[in-house]
């Protein structure tokens, strides 16, 4: 959904970083696909059928892929045809910017 968000790269956190909170939060949320949730503000959700279990273990991958390329690494769950991926920032176990850029992305590989 987010081009602009997704073109960005995640930068590095320290634990000095402040979380995405309030107004910022909902802005960057509404730049995400429909699918993504914010859960206690903590971090963001999203789930992804595929019609079968190479489906979900390919998107699984890619995601992976991306993930390292940008050093920024989600909690993913894969089964038969579904794909859960939970993401927050660790070093400060909170929600940053780089959380959602990297929603962003992960949305672009579920589109093609």
């Amino acid at each position: 959904m987010s081009t602009q968000l997704a073109s960005r790269s995640c930068e590095p956190c320290t634990g000095s970083t402040p979380p995405v909170t309030g107004e910022e939060l909902e802005r960057l949320s509404a730049e995400l696909s429909s699918r993504w949730h914010v859960e206690d503000e903590h971090h963001l959700i999203a789930d992804f059928e595929f019609d079968d279990f190479v489906g979900a273990l390919d998107f699984t991958n890619r995601v992976g892929a991306v993930a390292e390329e940008e050093g920024h690494h989600p909690e993913i769950r894969l089964t038969w045809g579904r794909a859960s991926v939970k993401i927050w920032t660790h070093a400060i176990d909170a929600l940053s910017e780089s959380d959602f850029i990297l929603a962003a992305k992960i949305d672009e590989i579920a589109s093609t």
